[in-house]
């Protein structure tokens, strides 16, 4: 008898078995994961099913299984609800009415979610497509940390830096030494800042670079240590008062007269770019900013910026002083203490962004980039636009340029 159970009980598993693997071949059940960027297109195809005239197509989406598409060759139906939800799919979605494939453009991570297909007929079957959605990358940005020389415990010997980006979400921003990988730092939030320290020695030779990545793309920015890691004034003053008073005489005096004629030069030839006289002689003065040369003496090494000013109202642009854009130049501008990002140009990635909606708003269709040479303009100039803006030119070398901008009324 108990042979006979166990028997009895045996059939009936197998009998099991063989019925769910009857319903799931008549339900037809299958899964696919897509994963893209921030922009691209993706379409959701139906490749693999075979679909028959009578056969009814529906798409959902999300949790709620929002219809978003429904195909009914029988009764002439093809029918796309892109008002829901909340018209994120408004002019995105498109139907092949022959295959029932559904096609989502300027994919935005609001469409990133479970999309459902299902076709009913002869026999039902449901197919789910997981989407992920990433944003595009910006490029970090190194710099070195300006609390180093303001610190007394600061050592001589070593130069911290920080690696950091804005607005990023499921990302992880990296610092390697070569191929190895020194320090990591990931987040899966939204619109978050992130930053990671490395400190190294002044004549350090290795190579460093800093690497912001998620699942599907990575953006690299190569560490130049000889620029960043200039010695702080401290240091250089440290190294020339040990120095007789003969010898700083003798630095002092040619380097005097050095920058007294450039900026002879300089001031001659500011005159007569922007100065014309009429025909009674008068002078007229161009509508142009006026430009003004800033120098530093830090020791032994000068240091070159921009100062603008511009009439409030006008326009300036602020050049990058190059005729082209190498192909595998990243350029990038930035505005004030915060150095906020308002510009940005990769030719290799077709990257070529105004971030004019920041910081609040002030700049908003007033930037224009020249997407040849990357220069940067600014339309009816105001007061909110005072202050220092910062280009970095990165790729086979690292350049650096700051221009400071100041606003004058009529």
């Amino acid at each position: 008898l108990i042979r006979s159970d166990s028997e009895l009980l045996n059939k009936m598993f197998h009998m099991f078995i063989l019925f769910c693997m009857c319903w799931w071949r008549l339900i037809g059940v299958f899964g696919e994961t897509v994963s893209l960027m921030e922009g691209d297109y993706v379409t959701l195809n139906t490749d693999d099913i075979k679909i028959y005239e009578d056969d009814e197509i529906l798409w959902n989406f999300g949790a709620e299984k929002f219809i978003l598409a429904k195909i009914n060759r029988e009764a002439k139906i093809f029918s796309i609800f892109d008002d829901v939800p909340d018209g994120r799919f408004r002019d995105k979605l498109k139907l092949d009415k022959q295959t029932g494939s559904l096609t989502i453009t300027n994919i935005t991570t609001q469409h990133a979610g479970d999309y459902q297909l299902q076709i009913s007929g002869e026999k039902l079957t449901s197919k789910t497509f997981s989407v992920s959605v990433y944003a595009r990358l910006p490029v970090p940005v190194i710099s070195r940390d300006s609390s180093q020389c303001s610190s007394s415990s600061s050592s001589q010997q070593n130069c911290s830096l920080v690696c950091s980006v804005v607005n990023v979400g499921h990302v992880t921003l990296s610092w390697y030494k070569g191929n190895s990988l020194l320090s990591s730092i990931s987040v899966s939030d939204l619109s978050i800042s992130l930053s990671l320290p490395l400190e190294v020695e002044y004549q350090d030779k290795n190579t460093y670079s800093c690497v912001l990545n998620n699942p599907i793309s990575n953006q690299t920015q190569q560490l130049n240590i000889t620029e960043l890691c200039q010695p702080c004034a401290a240091d250089i003053s440290q190294l020339y008062s040990g120095l007789p008073l003969f010898y700083l005489v003798m630095i002092s005096i040619p380097a005097a007269v050095s920058l007294f004629v450039v900026a002879t030069v300089m001031v001659f030839w500011i005159y007569k770019k922007y100065r014309k006289t009429d025909q009674e002689g008068n002078d007229v003065t161009c509508k142009h900013p006026i430009v003004k040369l800033s120098v530093k003496i830090l020791g032994p090494f000068w240091v070159w910026n921009d100062v603008m000013s511009v009439m409030e109202g006008d326009s300036v642009t602020l050049n990058t002083d190059v005729t082209e854009i190498l192909e595998d130049d990243d350029i990038l501008w930035k505005f004030g203490a915060e150095k906020s990002r308002i510009a940005e140009i990769s030719r290799e990635k077709q990257i070529f962004f105004t971030y004019d909606n920041v910081p609040d708003g002030i700049f908003r269709d007033r930037l224009k980039l020249d997407n040849q040479t990357g220069s940067l303009t600014i339309k009816n100039i105001t007061s909110e636009h005072v202050g220092l803006y910062e280009l970095q030119i990165s790729g086979a070398k690292l350049t650096s340029k700051t221009f400071s901008l100041s606003v004058y009324g009529e």
